[in-house]
């Protein structure tokens, strides 16, 4: 009998977290309410007690962050092309245009020591992302952004649970975005929060989340900002509440499977791996890279015949369509590209077994040899 099909990523829901959403169904109140509260003290108290709201994804955390910073026409952010899409587009959506800055070759984030000259009189914000889960330097970024009197948007969408220099991801900076899709280190379903700096008024948050809604001790209401329907459910809360208690667990297992993953590798394939941080990475994902002489394709396409199931993530995001058109083009950030060119993600998720690794190195090395 065959092995069944291994996916790259799935999430761990235990039992006391499914009866916890029954009971939310049961409670006939399933939209947001006591649970999204609930929810959102405990994000708090992990996040060194700083203001946490949440939203229906981690995007939808972006943009109200950009709302927040003040962030529209005219201004440009700095970030990273090495990313999910979302990154970008959220500063399209406000207005704002994404100045790319390309990555390190060996940590894949944003090349810190070229942000400075990337630097306008345009430029309102940096946006750096955690790309799987490990974090960038952020003493050197906010060293950057605190003289040039910069706002800085972290995309932590999946970074939770990873630290820098000792502190929690969330627990410091300015503006923390996460992510609590389906493929993150914990879940929601669907769903996001933000972390709040100190120089802004949660209230103001709390109205931008749900159509700018103020409502009033007479039932009456007033809106005074335009705002959206980003607010979380209960449902969801739910979910997020039994995985935020696993997190660390979560976090863990995951640096375990890692490990396994660098002791097991044969260097003669000739992948290039990432990173070996086991104190501050999360190992959201494990990515290699292929040597330049494999096609992906038919590598995604060979180790799915092993029962093997492959991501990819990113394509460098200035070379879509949308990107295109505002003037970037190939060649523009070289590192980034040759990454988004040959990076894969094997499977990595906290109910695998170590045997399970030892599977998926059994086929690198039947595929790639």
């Amino acid at each position: 009998m065959s092995a069944p099909f291994l996916p790259f990523t799935r999430p761990s829901i235990d039992e006391a977290t499914i009866a916890a959403v029954v009971q939310v169904l049961r409670s006939g109140w399933i939209t947001s309410g006591p649970r999204v509260l609930e929810f959102e003290s405990a994000l708090a108290q992990r996040c060194g007690g700083r203001s946490v709201r949440v939203f229906n994804s981690g995007t939808a955390a972006i943009d109200i962050a950009l709302k927040l910073a003040d962030i529209g026409a005219g201004a440009t952010v700095i970030t990273t092309p090495l990313t999910w899409v979302a990154t970008a587009n959220s500063i399209l959506a406000a207005g704002a245009l994404p100045k790319f800055v390309d990555v390190d070759a060996k940590t894949r984030n944003i090349d810190v020591a070229r942000i400075e000259a990337a630097i306008t009189d345009q430029t309102r914000a940096i946006m750096p992302v955690d790309l799987a889960g490990l974090p960038v330097d952020r003493d050197a970024l906010y060293a950057i952004a605190n003289a040039r009197g910069l706002r800085v948007i972290e995309d932590a969408a999946q970074s939770l649970g990873a630290s820098w220099r000792g502190q929690a991801i969330g627990s410091t900076g300015d503006f923390v975005c996460v992510s609590f899709h389906a493929n993150k280190n914990m879940t929601t379903g669907e769903g996001g929060a933000l972390v709040l700096p100190d120089d802004v008024d949660p209230k103001l948050c709390e109205r931008l989340r749900l159509q700018g809604v103020t409502r009033l001790p007479d039932g009456g209401m007033e809106v005074d900002v335009l705002g959206g329907k980003f607010n979380l459910t209960d449902i969801a809360a739910a979910i997020g509440l039994g995985q935020l208690a696993s997190l660390d667990e979560f976090t863990a297992r995951r640096r375990h499977l890692a490990r396994r993953y660098f002791e097991r590798i044969d260097p003669a394939l000739g992948l290039e791996l990432p990173l070996a941080d086991f104190t501050n990475a999360n190992w959201h994902m494990f990515q290699p890279l292929l040597p330049p002489r494999i096609d992906r394709g038919q590598f995604i396409a060979a180790m799915k015949g092993h029962g093997i199931g492959i991501g990819v993530h990113y394509p460098a995001l200035h070379l879509f369509s949308l990107y295109r058109r505002l003037g970037y083009r190939d060649g523009d950030f070289p590192v980034a590209e040759d990454i988004g060119r040959r990076i894969v993600t094997l499977p990595l998720f906290p109910a695998m077994h170590d045997a399970d690794v030892d599977r998926v190195c059994t086929a690198l090395a039947a595929v790639l040899s």
